[in-house]
């Protein structure tokens, strides 16, 4: 049986989560907004995305409230800062399973230094870290190789905070 290909009618949370997020580019865009990224242009070279994909997508993001866009600028609102535990787990996941390097990021608490595991509580003091408390930098299986030669790519591989523009 097909899946329908809507399905904001649905009964199911899950589902209708999927119709926001569960396009392939969106959660990219969402990352990298939780990286620092807000310029169009920018999110076009990181992502090496279709210019015309990359404005509807963020279109749709900003109609449904996930992401605010002023000055230029595309700032994830409360409702987007919300997915990060998701986002969190999922590059956690991918790590586990498909970085035999180790972590291609690690995540770290801004007050007290401590690694933060997959649900973002951090190795010191316990707590659960907000991502605006969070540091991130290059983990052990970042491959520096790989990344683009830009000065987005460039700010992405020192560590900073997230959610705080990228310079």
């Amino acid at each position: 049986m097909a899946l329908p290909s809507t399905y904001a009618d649905r009964n199911c949370s899950l589902a209708r989560s999927l119709e926001i997020v569960g396009e392939r580019w969106t959660l990219l865009i969402v990352r990298d907004a939780f990286f620092g990224i807000r310029r169009f242009g920018d999110f076009a070279t990181q992502l090496g995305i279709p210019r015309a994909v990359l404005t509807t997508r963020l279109r749709f993001l900003v109609q449904e409230g996930v992401l605010d866009h002023t000055d230029g600028e595309y700032v994830l609102t409360a409702k987007g800062i919300g997915l990060w535990p998701v986002m969190r787990a999922m590059m956690a996941w991918g790590d586990e399973h498909y970085s035999p390097g180790g972590d291609k990021r690690t995540f770290r608490h801004e007050a007290d230094g401590g690694r933060l595991d997959g649900a973002s509580r951090c190795s010191v003091c316990g707590e659960v870290v907000p991502p605006a408390d969070v540091t991130i930098e290059p983990g052990p299986g970042y491959d520096p190789d790989t990344a683009n030669a830009d000065p987005v790519s460039a700010s992405l591989t020192t560590p900073h905070r997230l959610l705080e523009p990228l310079s």
